[in-house]
């Protein structure tokens, strides 16, 4: 059944300031690091038990199939209550777990669970993500880089909240995730709607999107000052308490949007949607209906009851009108147009794309789950700092990767995907620089890992719908998320989770303590990031190859300086 669609103009932007809540709240794997060593020290875990619960982490929150097909059937706000329900069965074990209110469970049991309440997050980003993209489809970089943005900027949230409000307890924490995330769900998922798209080039729009991307700035840089402050001089609970109320204004601030919409109507016309050739012919809704607007085929919510019937003409009637010449036979897609999922998959450039982003991602990701690890062995003795700043980086990055592709992209045609080929050379740098260990660089391959990581993800997104349309968006984006767990498996559990337990074994050599099983030095790693280092010199190569085969895609799409619509596949 297709959602009602809301008409006017601030509908979606509420839409898009709840959806920063919901996406905050889609972060919480990324809390991972922070109650990771109360499983191994209250469970007895080794490392490469751990990590492979890390892999059940990046499993959950990327295992999106099924959200993806959910998305296109059913409102948003039962793919919102389905994730909050997720996370409160999946965390509250682990927290009874942790909190040894139960004990003895078995180690499939945790997997399982972890992987139930990390999923929370594909369903709760899918939601927000794909639902923002249709009401907003001239800006899908813009709004994909802020989206995505503020889940990177999550884990510098959890770790303030962690730090400061639930004083570094893991079973607060793990309680406050099983609590929290329904009830921000429940919030907020009447404001996340299908509305009715713009499709006109509006000035203000480009303002509204810039006031929310300074905001976001403005609450990851106070975010990690605060959590700098909360670890240093330790405050007091009021002091603690203030910090708190002054980050959640922040995270209110793209209500302010709407709310001037309403106090300061605009009633001055707006200019009419860019044409296919860059004109601004106006159009009213009669001619809108029988022209080919953007998301007629992607599956907006304007145009979703027409889909809908149109997908329920049976093969039968469609021969028999195909050979009566009532219609003309349905030819295979472009690129650019709205694809099938199962015709997106037998295209080079999907799977290009799949692992130029696997190779990215699965990387990166095999840095986070193990970071705590990674600075305990560097000698740190605090490594939530490390989490601050790498989640800091990261949304910087997803919020960069969306601004700055969008605008090279307006200006002079470029591929987005040339952004992912520029980050993972830095990537290269930046595991040589882990890998060799020198004093003072830890905190710098930190940062530049964290930025690069973030870019991988929001070019990505927009990247996925150009090139595969928007109608079956929701699954070919949850599809290209798997390269994440994936990358998780192969290089985190498989590989440096196990080197690690080996020269841990070395150092730990004759003693027995289950405590003992940390290890510390370069070594511990070394071999891992050079690994690493050759991974994404093959992301590199990849990307390179995808960026010159797609070129001539995108100097179709934007030839006009602005999305323009490709011919209609007949779909």
């Amino acid at each position: 059944m297709p959602p009602a669609v809301k008409a006017g103009s601030r509908p979606p932007w509420v839409g898009l300031a709840a959806a920063v809540w919901v996406q905050v709240a889609a972060g919480s794997a990324y809390n991972f690091p922070l109650y990771s060593h109360s499983l191994k020290s209250v469970l007895g875990y080794n490392q490469q038990q751990l990590t492979m619960l890390g892999v059940a982490n990046d499993v959950g929150e990327n295992f999106g199939m099924i959200p993806g097909v959910v998305c296109n059937r059913f409102p948003p706000w039962l793919v919102l209550l389905i994730g909050g329900a997720c996370s409160f069965l999946g965390f509250g074990v682990l927290w009874l777990a942790v909190s040894q209110t139960v004990s003895g469970l078995p180690y499939w049991v945790l997997w399982i669970a972890l992987s139930i309440a990390t999923n929370s997050s594909a369903w709760l980003g899918t939601g927000v993500l794909v639902t923002n993209m249709r009401n907003f489809p001239l800006s899908r970089g813009t709004v994909a880089g802020i989206l995505k943005g503020y889940v990177g900027l999550s884990a510098a949230v959890y770790t303030e909240i962690y730090i400061g409000v639930l004083r570094d307890s893991s079973t607060k924490l793990l309680l406050f995730l099983t609590l929290g995330i329904p009830g921000i769900c429940l919030a907020m998922m009447y404001f996340v709607r299908p509305c009715t798209p713009s499709l006109e080039d509006d000035s203000s729009e480009h303002g509204h999107f810039s006031f929310i991307q300074l905001s976001s700035i403005l609450l990851g840089l106070y975010i990690c000052a605060s959590t700098v402050l909360d670890d240093v001089a330790s405050p007091s609970d009021a002091v603690t308490y203030s910090l708190f109320a002054v980050m959640v204004l922040l995270l209110l601030a793209p209500l302010a949007i709407p709310l001037k919409m309403t106090l300061y109507p605009n009633k001055r016309k707006k200019i009419g949607p860019i044409g296919p050739s860059g004109s601004s012919d106006r159009l009213n809704e009669e001619n809108l209906d029988q022209s080919e607007p953007l998301l007629a085929k992607s599956s907006s919510t304007t145009n979703a009851v027409s889909i809908q019937e149109a997908d329920d003409v049976s093969d039968v009637d469609m021969l028999l009108a195909e050979g009566e010449g009532a219609v003309k036979k349905k030819r295979r897609p472009k690129r650019g147009e709205d694809f099938e999922f199962r015709e997106a998959v037998i295209k080079a450039d999907f799977w290009l794309l799949f692992l130029v982003y696997f190779l990215g991602v699965g990387s990166g990701v095999t840095v986070l789950n193990n970071l705590a690890q990674i600075g305990i062995a560097a000698g740190v003795d605090d490594t939530t700092i490390l989490l601050c700043l790498f989640s800091f980086c990261n949304f910087v990055g997803r919020l960069a990767g969306g601004a700055v592709s969008e605008y090279f992209v307006r200006s002079k045609m470029f591929p987005r995907s040339i952004w992912m080929t520029c980050t993972q050379v830095i990537m290269i740098i930046t595991y040589l620089l882990f890998a060799s260990g020198l004093n003072g660089t830890l905190y710098a391959s930190t940062a530049l890992l964290g930025f690069c990581y973030g870019v991988q993800f929001s070019v990505m997104v927009p990247t996925a719908s150009e090139l595969f349309g928007l109608k079956h968006f929701g699954l070919v984006y949850n599809f290209m998320l798997l390269g994440n767990p994936l990358g998780a498996l192969l290089f985190s559990a498989g590989l440096a989770g196990y080197l690690y337990d080996v020269e841990a074994a070395k150092q730990n050599r004759g003693f027995h303590d289950a405590l003992t099983n940390s290890c510390l030095g370069p070594n511990c790693f070394r071999i891992t990031f050079l690994v690493l280092a050759g991974v994404c010199s093959l992301g590199t190569l990849l990307s390179i190859i995808l960026t010159v085969r797609i070129k001539p895609v995108y100097q179709m799409l934007y030839a006009g300086g602005s999305f323009r619509q490709p011919r209609s596949s007949n779909h």
